[in-house]
């Protein structure tokens, strides 16, 4: 088949620069256009030597990028860009994957609520496939206009979704999400928080009295258990917390089982609903995966525990830049072209 002809909008940042490292070494696409007004002209290359050799793609401005000209355009950039963009590129043929929030949310109210806009396109919303393969590929191929999750709610849905979709087994209205992420996760910009002295040699929580992925990570949970939107059954606990390290994403997730949930062989649950994942790895029974064994990688590690009779502790890491963004941006341009989906994405862990 012809390759890919793949557009990014922004690319300079943490995201970025993952998304150009595995669409390098893409066997069916082709980079043409990267956008940045502030470094217009200059080779990818030079702003990223990792990719000396791999690609010979200049900046330029969204102006001048021929992004109409290509298949799929990937939205690499601040929340409230793709929303601004999307209907025009969609109009020319073009299907676009967005990796911030801006077609994330179903709800205007909710995304003007916690990302401090209103929604540019709200008509568009109900084109928008939700971009978690494991969970939604059906919807995902059939689509034009894709939302790539967030990385802690991925982590979070794949984590609880064979206890959701087997239905009875836990109390709904009692679920734990305590999450940790490397600092790229905050992206590649100057802030004290995220300075070497600050970060380095420390552990702190943050958005403990709300944070924007909560409300994706509701409405995704209530869709996984076949719950309505506005049904507040359903409660998912999430506090974030800031690790000492690059990049990684743990999640620790806990529910309370249900007298059906304390006679499941919850081992057997999760080989079964994941078997035949590719980068969904089942960790054998009493394992305890680690950050490093997923990063560079498009995978999330799951380990099952039963701490109490009545509770489901289940052990989730990925590498945020990877699975929790950009990896899985490209796992969906391959549903999205009907593209072995494993395309360009079958590289190891880097260890150490």
């Amino acid at each position: 088949m012809d390759r890919i002809k793949v557009g990014i909008v922004g690319g300079t940042g943490y995201t970025g620069v993952e998304l150009l490292r595995l669409l390098a070494r893409h066997p069916h696409a082709q980079l043409v256009a990267i956008t940045s007004r502030k470094e217009a002209g200059m080779p990818v290359a030079d702003m990223f030597p990792s990719l000396r050799g791999h690609t010979d793609v200049r900046f330029t401005t969204p102006d001048a990028a021929p992004l109409a000209d290509c298949d799929v355009v990937f939205f690499a950039t601040p929340h409230g860009v793709a929303m601004q963009q999307a209907r025009d590129l969609l109009a020319a043929d073009v299907r676009v994957i967005d990796l911030a929030a801006d077609f994330r949310l179903r709800d205007t109210a909710t995304f003007a609520h916690w990302y401090g806009m209103p929604h540019a396109c709200p008509d568009l919303l109900a084109q928008a496939a939700y971009g978690l393969p494991e969970l939604n590929r059906d919807a995902i191929r059939a689509a034009r206009l894709v939302a790539n999750p967030g990385c802690y709610p991925t982590t979070i849905q794949i984590g609880f979704a064979p206890l959701l979709r087997a239905g009875g087994l836990v109390d709904t209205g009692h679920l734990i999400a305590a999450c940790a992420s490397g600092v790229s996760g905050a992206g590649r910009k100057a802030e004290l928080g995220l300075l070497f002295a600050e970060a380095s040699d420390n552990f702190k929580a943050y958005g403990v009295t709300g944070h924007r992925h909560g409300p994706e990570i509701d409405q995704e949970l209530r869709r996984i258990a076949g719950l309505a939107d506005d049904d507040t059954t359903l409660r998912c606990l999430f506090t974030p917390h800031l690790a000492p390290m690059i990049r990684g994403m743990h999640s620790t997730l806990y529910a309370r089982l249900t007298a059906a949930g304390q006679q499941a062989d919850l081992q057997a649950l999760y080989e079964t609903a994941y078997r035949g994942e590719t980068f969904v790895d089942v960790l054998p029974a009493g394992s305890a995966p680690d950050t490093r064994s997923v990063r560079g990688a498009n995978v999330l590690r799951v380990a099952v525990h039963k701490p109490a009779p009545d509770t489901a502790m289940i052990l989730v890491v990925q590498d945020n830049l990877t699975k929790g963004a950009a990896g899985q941006a490209v796992q969906n341009m391959n549903l999205l072209f009907d593209l072995p989906e494993t395309a360009g994405l079958e590289i190891p862990a880097l260890l150490p």
